[in-house]
């Protein structure tokens, strides 16, 4: 993070700025800015400490916040350094894409750049980083990851799962009380208010509702009860 407003790579860490809330004289200025100067360089496990106070270690994080990658670039910072000939932004950028685009900032700025400097232990020592950062492109740690297979098999599994219910509401009937019943593939369906008696008085079921039992005793299990949706043969 940058600690001066103009010009400057990003805004103060949350320590710095409550160092500042808390009225603590030059507490903004915690790491001052040295001048850049040709040996501007630091190990990768340098900038692993400060992308630890700048990010958590998060070098692909992007929260919005208008800050972006390991180190937190602004877009641009991003830009000025020569980061967008690897990627559009930092967080779309390899961890050495990040670095070689830090060290470049840090030539540009000091370490002064970032808030987390201090934490991070970052100085221009001139130690070569030996980072790759290879050519343009978003991070190699991150491919696009194609997956036919997987979407070829979800319309099926999809389809198999709205199957299964329909094949069960054809066989079975919800009762009152939150049971299933047999539904059965009879002539009549069981209306509100039927019961067995009345079904074969009006459907003329010679032999009574006795009958009307024994024709449907494979769904009917006891004769006084019945369920609006089953479906009874009459003969």
């Amino acid at each position: 993070m940058l600690l001066n407003s103009k010009g400057k790579h990003r805004r103060p860490s949350k320590a710095v700025r409550i160092a500042t809330l808390a009225g603590v004289a030059g507490a903004a200025v915690a790491v001052p800015l040295m001048g850049a100067t040709n040996a501007s360089a630091a190990s990768v496990e340098t900038w692993d400490a400060v992308a630890q106070c700048e990010s958590g270690g998060n070098w692909s994080i992007n929260t919005g916040n208008g800050y972006y990658g390991g180190l937190q670039f602004s877009q641009s910072s991003w830009a000025a350094a020569g980061g967008t000939q690897y990627a559009a932004r930092a967080d779309l950028a390899s961890k050495d894409q990040q670095i070689a685009t830090a060290e470049k900032l840090l030539d540009m700025q000091g370490p002064g750049a970032w808030a987390c400097a201090g934490a991070g232990g970052l100085t221009n020592d001139g130690v070569d980083p030996g980072v790759n950062p290879g050519g343009s492109g978003q991070s190699e740690s991150k491919p696009e990851q194609a997956q036919p297979e997987r979407q070829a098999e979800q319309p099926t599994t999809r389809s198999e799962q709205r199957e299964a219910p329909k094949a069960e509401s054809r066989k079975t009937v919800t009762t009152p009380t939150g049971d299933k019943v047999k539904k059965g593939d009879g002539e009549y369906k069981v209306k509100a208010g039927d019961t067995l008696s009345k079904i074969a008085q009006k459907e003329d079921v010679k032999g009574g509702w006795s009958k009307l039992f024994k024709l449907n005793d494979d769904i009917v299990e006891d004769a006084n009860l019945i369920f609006p949706g089953q479906q009874l043969h009459l003969k």
